[in-house]
């Protein structure tokens, strides 16, 4: 646990912010982005292993003092090793064998809880938890910092702060990634903090309000100035236009809390040139973070791994459909996906056909009764990245 003196020594390092509004106009919303960078209070606990759990100062809660518990990892060695920063989702908490995953890859890794539990449960000076209840709750402008949102982006940017803060840890080198509710707060933090080199949200996205899992059951029901105080101050559709650092977007074309059209929608807000997509058929949602297209988009970008394929924009004359592609790995398979449904994204049947690859341009004919597809290419080591879905419905379409 951290003494109550290193918290009151982190809290009077904060500096006193004029307004939410004037923040919010400049992209950094609520939050004081200049005191989360500064290394946080922390108290290390011993390692086992690769790995030591730690506690580190939060935010302020109803003006009480919060601490975050996380399990930092690090390979043998003295470094200095390249880092990540690990976001879990709903119902998820600070994995050890997330961080552990990392550090058997040479990475630094933090993996921090932000549902205010610790390694035994839920701590006496921990931050919000994470239901919906908390996350959807009222509130006015005055109170965006006690929301859950504002403090699970705290969390994670003064995680950062703290990793960087590491002596084995090049802060040159540290990226982000996160699951679901996690991939949503990669999000916002890829958007907030400059200082992070490689992001990768994993299903989680923006316009929240617009379609999810929580527009009928969260959004519907809210006034129409909350719904609006909601998204100005936490929907990465605010942000996401702030990103300035390499990003992959990996997602299912069935996920049931982030449905493609908000999903494209978010990524349409970063330069095309930072952005990569890899959109599976059927892709499974969980904590789950053994896909190879998350390691080796990291590795590209901070430990000099060969780069993923990128696939350009959709080209279309009548039923015929093309796009170039790059690629350092050879391509071992592209594909044309494709749904013939309308209606609900979460119940579409989506059905799949060989392309063609030809000097470096990936081509397919359109099936005659296709209502939304796109073209995905796999390399040999088995990362698939995608184009962008189109409709028939989009000005672009047939």
């Amino acid at each position: 646990m951290i003494p109550r003196r290193l918290f009151l020594i982190a809290i009077s390092l904060l500096p006193i912010v004029n307004s939410l509004q004037c923040a919010a106009k400049d992209g950094t919303g609520p939050w004081d982005l200049l005191a989360l960078k500064q290394t946080p209070a922390a108290e290390f606990g011993p390692a086992d292993g690769l790995v030591r759990p730690v506690y580190y100062a939060g935010e302020p809660l109803q003006g009480k003092p919060t601490q975050v518990f996380a399990w930092y990892a690090q390979p043998a060695g003295n470094g200095p090793f390249p880092a990540v920063v690990l976001v879990h989702g709903g119902g998820g908490k600070a994995f050890r064998d997330w961080a552990l995953h990392w550090a058997n890859r040479g990475y630094a890794a933090l993996a921090m809880d932000l549902a205010g539990h610790g390694p035994d449960g839920k701590l006496p000076d921990g931050g919000p938890d994470q239901s919906d209840e908390t996350k959807f709750r009222s509130f006015t402008d005055a109170e965006a910092r006690e929301m859950w949102s504002y403090h699970a982006v705290a969390a994670v940017i003064r995680g950062h702060s703290l990793l960087a803060a590491q002596p084995a840890v090049d802060a040159s080198r540290i990226g982000i990634t996160g699951i679901s509710w996690g991939g949503y707060l990669t999000c916002l933090v890829a958007s907030l903090d400059d200082r992070l080199k490689v992001a990768v949200p994993v299903y989680g996205c923006g316009f929240l309000s617009d379609n999810s899992v929580w527009t009928q059951p969260r959004f519907t029901p809210m006034t129409p100035e909350l719904r609006q105080r909601w998204v100005n101050h936490f929907d990465p559709s605010s942000y996401l236009a702030h990103v300035r650092c390499p990003i992959l977007f990996l997602n299912g074309t069935n996920d049931f809390a982030y449905p493609l059209d908000s999903y494209r929608k978010s990524y349409q807000l970063i330069q095309p040139s930072l952005r990569t997509l890899s959109v599976i058929p059927r892709l499974p949602h969980g904590h789950i973070w053994t896909f190879p297209e998350v390691d080796l988009f990291i590795d590209s970008r901070l430990n000099s791994g060969q780069a993923l394929a990128t696939i350009g924009p959709l080209q279309q004359v009548g039923t015929e459909l093309k796009a170039t592609v790059q690629f350092e790995t050879p391509i071992r398979e592209v594909q044309l996906h494709y749904t013939t449904a309308d209606g609900t994204w979460q119940n579409r049947e989506w059905k799949s056909l060989p392309a063609r690859l030809t000097d470096g341009l990936i081509s397919a004919t359109i099936p005659e009764n296709a209502r939304t597809y796109y073209l995905a290419a796999k390399d040999n080591r088995g990362v698939t990245v995608s184009s962008e879905h189109r409709e028939v419905s989009d000005p672009a379409g047939i």
